[in-house]
């Protein structure tokens, strides 16, 4: 399974907001301790307010004031929880030691020069758990605000008096509630929703313009045509690229009319020479001389349509059309079989896919031309497999040898040595199938089969 996207949108977005939750989780866990720490500080100071006031008389009031930012509150718990006093702290079987309160309230009770502040105890119980909570609920006496206590906890504090008991102060310790997750969830989710939709609204404003040049690329890849340009937009950036890819496409289409031109002059310039020199053979009084003479000037012209062959293709004057390719490759199998070549057509389903149809015949008559030439004969089946349509020419020839099959379709590479037409000409056959399949937006496949000989298949997309 694949969770990471393609596009660059998807990329950028999951980015993001992977960033802007890990900021988040980040931002929550500091409030979280932040949040514990203030209420560590208010307990302490709570604690030593009630217990200072005790011991020393001073005060509340003016105690409370001393201690932090929150003097009201304090002394208000001071007032609601009186002192205990006691020959023993106050225990119950389920009290928790509170290891970080005593350190911090010995601390601060030392700095005050509270006696006994070295051996303050400091415990914590369930609020409900409380006799004296319990008391002054059963009173009708409001505690905390009138607030729920079931999940809150009282921190107990008791140090040694100066008359030999132990004097205990209380305080409500409130847990975090869920309204106050709810709060950091819906502020997070509020934060994401609105900080996705405004990347989602400038990443569009960028890889759309970007996704019609892809598409406008892919087009002119496929037909050379300057119509249908795209119009500059989106930020700057995007509008250069667009303005850049429109003078280039300008440049090439330019290039590639030159080229047209220039080839069609060669054309004519070559083959021009090339009649007049059939002609002057005819005065050749030997008749073997003569003939060879000729088939060299025929080996050259058919070279020479291969090259032009091969330069053009790509630039057709007319869209594909929906073409019976079973229909094409029986054609092409009764041009052999009228030149008694061996070459039989598969009985197979009916495929239909769009096509320029004068190239893909030249791509399987080259194809069934190998075949016939190395192979002895050639055996063409049509089939659909998955989104492609596929021309197989198969024999029970040599094969090609497997450090060639790579490089088998380059221009002018054979499998043997010599340039005889006899033998398989320049190297140019499989050269311009491949070409005129990639001009289709497909590819030529060659295989050794595992019995002998070759399979070649020409795939189209459907």
């Amino acid at each position: 399974m694949r969770f990471w996207p393609r596009s660059l949108l998807g990329q950028v977005l999951l980015a993001v907001a992977g960033a802007l939750l890990l900021a988040q989780a980040i931002s929550a866990v500091l409030l979280f301790r932040a949040a514990e720490e203030r209420r560590a500080q208010q307990v302490v100071g709570t604690l030593a307010v009630q217990l200072t006031a005790a011991s020393t008389g001073a005060p509340a009031e003016r105690l409370a004031r001393r201690f932090g930012d929150r003097p009201g509150e304090r002394l208000g718990l001071a007032k609601r929880l009186r002192i205990e006093r006691s020959a023993t702290p106050p225990s119950l079987p389920d009290d928790e030691p509170e290891a970080a309160l005593t350190r911090d309230l010995r601390e601060v009770l030392s700095q005050q020069g509270l006696s006994g502040a070295d051996k303050v105890r400091v415990v914590s119980r369930a609020a409900m758990a409380d006799p004296r909570v319990l008391r002054r609920i059963e009173a009708g006496r409001m505690l905390g605000g009138g607030a729920p206590l079931e999940d809150a906890r009282v921190i107990l504090a008791s140090v040694p008096g100066n008359d030999g008991q132990w004097v205990t102060a209380r305080a409500i310790d409130r847990q975090p509630t869920a309204r106050g997750v709810r709060g950091l969830v819906t502020q997070t989710l509020v934060l994401f929703g609105a900080l996705m939709l405004v990347m989602w609204l400038l990443l569009r404003r960028i890889t759309r313009p970007l996704a019609q040049l892809t598409g406008r690329v892919e087009a002119f890849a496929r037909t050379q045509d300057l119509t249908g340009q795209l119009e500059p937009q989106g930020p700057d950036d995007v509008r250069q690229l667009i303005e850049a890819h429109n003078a280039m496409e300008a440049r090439i289409a330019a290039m590639l009319d030159e080229k047209d031109v220039m080839l069609g002059a060669i054309g004519h310039d070559l083959k021009t020479p090339l009649a007049a020199l059939r002609v002057r053979i005819e005065s050749v009084d030997d008749e073997g001389e003569r003939a060879r003479m000729a088939a060299t000037i025929e080996d050259i012209v058919r070279t020479l349509d291969d090259i032009l062959s091969l330069a053009r293709v790509g630039r057709a004057s007319e869209p594909p059309e929906r073409t019976d390719l079973a229909a094409l490759a029986a054609s092409i199998v009764e041009e052999f079989e009228d030149m008694g070549e061996p070459a039989v057509l598969a009985e197979g389903a009916r495929v239909v896919a769009p096509v320029h149809v004068t190239w893909a015949k030249r791509a399987l008559r080259n194809l069934v031309s190998n075949a016939v030439r190395y192979g002895g004969g050639a055996e063409v089946a049509v089939l659909r497999e998955g989104p492609d349509a596929v021309l197989r020419v198969t024999d029970t020839g040599p094969g090609i040898p497997d450090a060639l099959l790579a490089t088998i379709t380059e221009p002018f590479v054979r499998g043997e040595a010599s340039r005889n037409r006899d033998t398989g000409g320049a190297g140019l056959g499989l050269t311009l199938a491949r070409a005129i399949a990639e001009a289709h937006g497909g590819r030529i496949v060659l295989a050794n089969r595992p019995g002998g000989g070759l399979s070649a298949e020409l795939r189209l997309p459907l």
